[in-house]
């Protein structure tokens, strides 16, 4: 029995010393694999680049969409006038929910994404920079005409994202970019 067992760990030492010294890959393996990260790289990128912006849009359009909500839900709850503002600082666009008694430069204000800027398309009304829609006491707007505020990426691209209040009562509804405009617009 002993005798197996020393030639069983002699044949093992010996296989172990007369391994093929050739393992591992060429240059021309190691060179095809950096050529197909590379190219599989240059496809993935841009495609990721377009998700990214698309998903600053959607989170920068839900928080508009909530603080538009935030002000009529406060209107009616306190039975006072609300507003929700936009104003860009700094190249950020800012949002505020405030009493419409407290002047805006008072108000909390808080930042979008960076990468997201204010559209052409937004129609809110305006003053001293400050783009805002105002709630009564019942959630109604109440200084009329309703409006929009249109989001896009500031590095370009088509993707646009819209917060319409549609109704003098507060409806509001949320909306993407189309490839066809409807009375000069894209999102709708």
């Amino acid at each position: 029995m002993d005798i197996r067992v020393q030639l069983l760990s002699l044949v093992n030492s010996k296989n172990i010393l007369n391994k093929d010294s050739s393992s591992g890959f060429t240059l021309s393996e190691t060179l095809v694999v950096v050529l197909l990260i590379g190219t599989l790289a240059t496809l993935a990128i841009p495609s990721w680049l377009v998700f990214v912006q698309t998903r600053h849009l959607n989170t920068a359009q839900n928080e508009v969409y909530y603080a538009m909500r935030q002000a009529q839900s406060q209107a009616s709850k306190e039975k006072l006038a609300w507003k929700a503002s936009f104003r860009e600082q700094n190249g950020i666009i800012q949002w505020a929910v405030h009493p419409a008694s407290v002047n805006p430069s008072n108000a909390n204000w808080n930042n979008l994404n960076y990468n997201v800027r204010l559209d052409a398309e937004t129609t809110l009304q305006e003053s001293n920079g400050i783009k805002q829609i105002q709630f009564d006491y019942r959630g109604s707007v109440s200084k009329p005409p309703l409006g929009r505020i249109t989001l896009s990426s500031k590095s370009g691209g088509k993707a646009k994202r819209c917060v319409i209040v549609s109704t003098i009562l507060g409806a509001m509804r949320t909306a993407k970019e189309h490839p066809t405009t409807n009375n000069g617009k894209y999102c709708y």
